[in-house]
């Protein structure tokens, strides 16, 4: 196989202004590296220098080839022209693998055309090995050295452990330092590693109430942080709030002239967030105006505050969460549908607790350990307790439906009452008690645990709601059709009215809580 090196012409290196050494020469009289070839980019000015080079060439390497290129560049430090002309140029060259190895001389040549010769061997455009040269030290008298880099991270082991190391330490981060034997829960937290360290685009987290949705949102923005993806700061919004009149102002910011009184003025969330992390939390509790506004902002980058003729340009990056079925919201109307597809380029779903019992071992340790440092005290579980309160956390028939704020609250008064520091079994069976307890509570509300079938978190429902809900809900669940279950519903009502539109009205009210007539009847 016949060696091919291509490079550029150094015009200051190879005229030999560094102690005489001149690395498009001495590359070609390495007694250890035969250069059967050399492809010698020049431009036209300094067609001299390269003749004079070729001609040293030969008189120190007879066996090498020297073929001179004529490769114009108006500028060398222009990336976009620098790139272009390689690429042109390896496109048109016609490389013989079965006949050649080829290799790229990084040594002279800009910056650019360095950088530029990365990308196209990388991308195999080139079908080359990088190389570099160095001169002699000065107690050698040699031709320099070369070094030849593969571009294969597989043959560095050094490079690949730490590359390695740096993702599990991201995934430990993401995890709170907590391990998981869940094979589910790894990939998705692994793969969350690799957006959030490489991509700007929104994330979506999904999941049941308590599954640690704000949690995982405060370690990604850590993460971006120590990753430098963002600088500013992370603005933390509870949708529910952003409801009313002042929903806009306290999104968007507001002008003091809407009311022309002092203080009336806002910087509004995307303001605070400008550089950082805007962390939208329920984002389906977000008016439907607001949810328009937001899409324009993830799209354009600006805004008008209320009040203002003058756009705001914005960067920040999105992270929302949400317990709902957001695309049956978007049917119902609930859920913009564009900017659900904009958010849906990184959905992440959350497992429930109940689908994770292999690591309830290490969850609980990890909230014995939250607990201690809160109340400042060493506490422990006696052997027997610790076994009991395990073969229990792990039952499958527990529901833990409050996921993982079941489990924090249960340590939490584990630890509190735990005398001299130690966890006993008595402690354990009055602790099975209360959950079990509280478990059984929720099973016997009846309206409560009907619309827990339903809704991700019925708690949040005001009561009034839950029982006017439920009866809706029992009532289609009785009915044939839904025009069959308004009629029924609304028999009083419909009397007085010209349209007995009794299908759109119940429609409507089940949209309210991102329901639908299939949901809750079971079609």
């Amino acid at each position: 196989m016949r060696n091919v090196v291509i490079g550029f012409l150094g015009t200051t290196l190879d005229r030999g202004r560094r102690r005489s050494w001149r690395p498009s020469v001495q590359i070609c009289a390495q007694s250890d590296f035969r250069v059967d070839r050399l492809e010698l980019l020049y431009e036209q000015r300094h067609l001299r220098l390269a003749e004079h080079v070729a001609r040293d060439i030969v008189a120190l390497s007879p066996q090498t080839e020297v073929r001179l290129v004529d490769m114009e560049l108006s500028n060398p430090w222009d990336f976009q022209e620098v790139y272009g002309k390689l690429y042109d140029f390896s496109e048109g060259y016609g490389f013989d693998e079965d006949r050649e190895n080829y290799y790229v001389h990084l040594t002279t040549g800009t910056h650019v055309a360095q950088i530029c010769w990365f990308l196209l061997t990388e991308s195999r455009h080139i079908p080359a090995r990088l190389l570099q040269s160095a001169p002699p030290r000065a107690d050698e008298a040699s031709h320099g050295t070369i070094d030849i880099i593969d571009l294969d991270l597989a043959r560095y082991n050094d490079l690949q452990r730490r590359f390695e190391a740096a993702a599990r330490e991201h995934s430990y981060m993401l995890r709170g330092g907590i391990p998981t034997r869940n094979a589910a829960f790894h990939n998705l937290i692994e793969r969350l590693d690799q957006v959030v360290t490489r991509s700007d685009e929104p994330v979506l987290l999904v999941g049941e109430a308590g599954v640690g949705k704000t949690t995982l949102a405060h370690r990604i923005y850590e993460l971006k942080l120590q990753r430098r993806r963002v600088k500013g700061r992370l603005v933390h919004v509870h949708c529910s709030g952003l409801q009313g009149s002042h929903a806009m102002a306290a999104l968007f910011g507001q002008k003091r002239n809407v009311t022309g009184q002092a203080g009336t003025e806002r910087a509004g969330f995307l303001s605070e967030a400008e550089g950082g992390v805007l962390f939208l939390d329920d984002i389906d509790l977000l008016p439907l105006p607001e949810q328009g506004l937001l899409l324009n902002v993830l799209e354009s980058g600006r805004y008008y505050p209320v009040g203002s003729d003058t756009a705001r340009s914005c960067r920040f990056q999105l992270i929302a969460t949400s317990g709902r079925d957001l695309p049956a919201l978007a049917q119902e109307g609930l859920m913009r549908p564009d900017l659900l597809a904009r958010l849906a380029l990184w959905v992440f779903s959350l497992p429930p607790l109940r689908n994770r019992r292999e690591d309830v071992e290490a969850e609980l340790m990890h909230e014995l350990e939250e607990a201690e440092r809160s109340l400042g005290c060493k506490i422990g579980f006696n052997v027997d307790a610790r076994t009991r309160y395990l073969h229990f956390a792990s039952d499958p028939a527990m529901p833990w439906s409050g996921n993982y704020r079941d489990l924090s609250a249960s340590a939490r008064r584990l630890c509190t009452l735990a005398e001299r520091g130690r966890i006993t079994l008595p402690m354990v069976e009055a602790e099975i008690a209360t959950l079990s307890g509280q478990w059984a509570a929720t099973r016997r509300d009846g309206d409560f645990a009907l619309l827990a079938e339903l809704l991700p978190d019925p708690a949040r429902v005001d009561e009034f709601d839950r029982a006017q809900l439920a009866a809706v809900v029992r009532a289609c669940r009785e009915a044939s059709s839904l025009s069959a279950a308004g009629r029924r519903l609304f028999a009083i009502s419909r009397q007085g009215k010209v349209s007995q539109n009794d299908a759109d009205r119940l429609r409507k009210y089940l949209a309210r809580f991102g329901l639908n007539w299939e949901m809750v009847s079971g079609t």
